[in-house]
């Protein structure tokens, strides 16, 4: 396929897939929606506790238990048919929140039940990316996937932007329910949109801890498979600015009314990048310098060394989430289809559960420094940190490259 073919590959291309856009559409709700709850939970704990460290320990079990669902869980959608996984998953979490927002729940089944709620969201992730390259084929793939990451980012900036307002609005449990309901509604569109396929193991399923194995080893004896997991690693460098946003603005003088604005930059960055990336710049051009633009997605951090103002600050940090997001989508793209199908959902998971980790590693070594030097330096400690990291991940997909020509 020549370049002017790619080119001609748009998002309306890939929503004119009726499998693509029910799942799109479903995951687009889910985003919407978990966003909301997020916010509502915050609230909701507050109200009742007034204990910032109890709202904090709440926040972060709607992401923490995705590591274990992620390893654990992710198999299942090698083991059982993935839109199955998919509809099971959404229904089970469905049932999660409408008990989450009956008023009086205990606080310590609140947070037992928004645990198993997000370690959840690992078999569905990995199923639906297993998913994703039967229903889109060849360059559809990499397109579709930049739409996803455009619409994810844009999905998350307006769920907790008008998750506030609809709060003000409503109680958190209204709002909480609101969640359950679009649960319910992407499984209805998962059900009604998708066809339902065998599963890719169902002659003979190994045992489950075998399984779950199977995806690190895949991962590890591959030194490509290796080189993209630890490309998209990365992103623990460049999640710190998000983690330090607070603490930065009151540093420039910003204000606390600001973070948010400093928080919004990257994700806005990251729309731009899906837009730029997935419809403008061939896919084998992108292939080529994955790993210059893991290296160059760390450069702008660097440059917060000088502490710029708020308005260089947005500037470089969109910058840095738009070549984030080029290496982010075409090695997710290159490493999906590397895989064995029969492995797919399980090294998905590995590589989703990975990265969360990583972040979160990231961002409290991030705070523990920022304790020590300025917030201002410590964000250009991880941009040099990064860009670093990423110059061997480079040369070792140089290498993977230049072997299989």
């Amino acid at each position: 396929m020549d370049d002017a073919q790619v080119t001609r590959v748009g998002f309306g291309a890939v929503l004119a897939v009726p499998e693509f856009r029910a799942m799109w559409l479903a995951e687009l709700l889910s985003i919407c929606g978990d966003q909301l709850a997020r916010v509502a939970l915050a609230v909701l704990v507050y109200q009742r506790t007034s204990s910032a460290a109890l709202t904090g320990l709440t926040y972060a079990l709607t992401y923490v238990p995705s590591l274990l669902g992620g390893i654990l869980l992710a198999g299942a959608g090698d083991r059982w048919p993935r839109r199955d996984v998919m509809v099971a998953a959404d229904v089970a979490r469905a049932a999660l929140v409408a008990v989450i927002a009956i008023p009086g729940v205990p606080l310590w089944v609140l947070c037992v039940l928004v645990a198993v709620m997000t370690a959840l969201g690992g078999p569905f992730k990995a199923a639906q990316q297993a998913l994703l390259p039967t229903v889109l084929e060849g360059e559809q793939y990499l397109v579709g996937m930049a739409l996803r990451n455009v619409t994810i980012q844009a999905a998350q900036l307006a769920g907790f932007a008008g998750g506030g307002l609809l709060i003000a609005a409503l109680a958190p449990s209204a709002a909480l329910a609101l969640d359950a309901a679009t649960f319910v509604l992407s499984a209805v569109l998962l059900v009604a949109g998708v066809r339902r396929r065998a599963a890719v193991a169902q002659a003979v399923r190994p045992a489950w801890l075998s399984t779950t194995g199977a995806g690190i080893r895949l991962i590890w004896r591959d030194p490509a498979l290796r080189t993209l997991v630890a490309l998209n690693w990365l992103a623990g460098f460049y999640v710190v600015p998000e983690a330090l946003a607070a603490p930065y603005a009151a540093g420039i003088g910003a204000g606390a009314t600001l973070v948010g604005l400093l928080m919004a930059a990257d994700p806005a960055g990251s729309v731009l990048g899906g837009v730029v990336f997935g419809k403008w710049i061939p896919e084998d051009a992108q292939v080529r310098v994955l790993g210059l633009l893991g290296i160059a997605a760390g450069l702008p951090l660097v440059v917060f060394v000088v502490r710029p103002g708020l308005v260089p600050s947005v500037l470089l940090l969109a910058a840095s989430g738009l070549l984030a997001t080029g290496y982010n989508i075409t090695g997710t793209v290159s490493f999906m289809r590397r895989v064995p199908d029969e492995h797919r959902a399980q090294c998905a998971g590995v590589n989703s559960a990975g990265l969360i980790t990583v972040q979160g590693i990231g961002a409290a070594a991030a705070g523990a420094l920022a304790d020590v030097v300025s917030p201002a330096h410590a964000i250009a400690v991880a941009g040099a940190a990064g860009a670093a990291v990423a110059v061997p991940i480079a040369r070792a997909w140089r290498r993977v490259g230049l072997e299989e020509r």
